[in-house]
């Protein structure tokens, strides 16, 4: 359900009206705005501020956890290289954000943290990307890859003892620009990375890979 469900016609608090999303390739995004802990302040920003840079939206199901902490650690040693590659992390959890600074200021993973932490109380956001579980009010470990135009290209959503890879993400990240960048005449095969080859779709490789 998402957030728009449960409230009917109003609006959800994303700044936009969201009543027909729901998370699907090719669809952008909505905006929305919340407050996230980074720098070591509490700051108010909106999705639509990252147009123009890739995003990822990493959902996970809370802090002071088991595998979280493991998650956003594994995210924050390749934090450097997601933003050479233009984008922007956004961990997200139902947690608040004085939640999020004692866990940053006491785990020892989650101090490598330098990426934004969005904080979504409401739970509103994870219902509009469809990651929310009712009932225990915390998310899926929801993985959401939006381009420059706020297009959403990637999705990937875990059941909660299935921790991710950010290597993995890393490529898929990749993959996704490299299409960008080729106006979809080249694709990317299984297990594609830079200086592989790619694929040229044509009535000619029909039935010959």
């Amino acid at each position: 359900m998402n957030c728009c469900e449960e409230n009917e016609s109003e609006k959800c608090g994303c700044g936009s009206s969201c009543e027909s999303f729901f998370p699907t390739i090719g669809e952008s995004i909505p905006d929305f705005s919340g407050e996230i802990y980074h720098g070591e302040a509490f700051k108010k920003v909106n999705l639509s501020d990252y147009k123009g840079k890739w995003l990822i939206l990493f959902f996970y199901p809370a802090d002071f956890t088991f595998v979280c902490p493991t998650e956003l650690e594994d995210l924050a040693e390749n934090y450097s290289t997601f933003q050479e590659l233009n984008a922007e992390v956004l961990s997200v959890s139902t947690d608040t954000v004085f939640v999020h600074k004692a866990w940053h200021d006491h785990s020892e993973a989650v101090k490598k943290v330098s990426y934004p932490m969005f904080s979504d109380p409401t739970g509103n956001l994870s219902r509009i990307f469809g990651v929310y579980i009712e009932g225990e009010g915390v998310s899926l470990r929801g993985t959401f890859l939006v381009d420059p135009d706020g297009v959403l290209q990637g999705i990937e959503v875990n059941a909660n003892n299935i921790g991710r890879s950010s290597e993995e993400l890393l490529r898929k990240l990749r993959a996704a620009q490299f299409v960008r960048e080729h106006g979809g005449f080249e694709v990317c095969p299984a297990k594609w990375k830079p200086g592989n080859k790619s694929l040229k779709p044509s009535i000619d490789l029909v039935g010959k890979i």
